[in-house]
């Protein structure tokens, strides 16, 4: 099980954090909401919980629960520009679908 970063991700998560100042890495999680289900929860963490899963690249750390390994596992997080546009994209081989608005996702 496993959870990537590209090298734009990992830049721009390790400049967030060191603004920050503070915190051991990013969580990566899912909740349920929206309409296809699912939906990617990214916050800072400062205290890892026994059932964490550590996956670290290029010196930054992504934290991820084990219920949303689960749906994650084998996820690439990737930061991309588009125009005015920025922001963090998830290609996961597990989802199945999303919703037309991109906030959520089915697998």
């Amino acid at each position: 099980m496993a959870i990537t970063m590209t090298d734009a991700a990992a830049a721009r998560v390790s400049s967030f954090m060191t603004n920050r100042g503070k915190g051991i890495g990013l969580r990566l999680g899912v909740k349920t909401t929206g309409c296809s289900g699912l939906a990617y929860v990214l916050e800072f963490v400062d205290e890892l919980a026994a059932e964490d899963q550590v996956f670290e690249q290029n010196g930054v750390k992504i934290i991820v629960d084990a219920k949303s390994l689960i749906h994650l596992d084998g996820t690439e997080l990737d930061f991309v520009k588009e125009g005015l546009n920025e922001g963090f994209q998830f290609n996961n081989p597990n989802a199945k679908g999303e919703c037309g608005c991109g906030e959520s996702f089915s697998v």
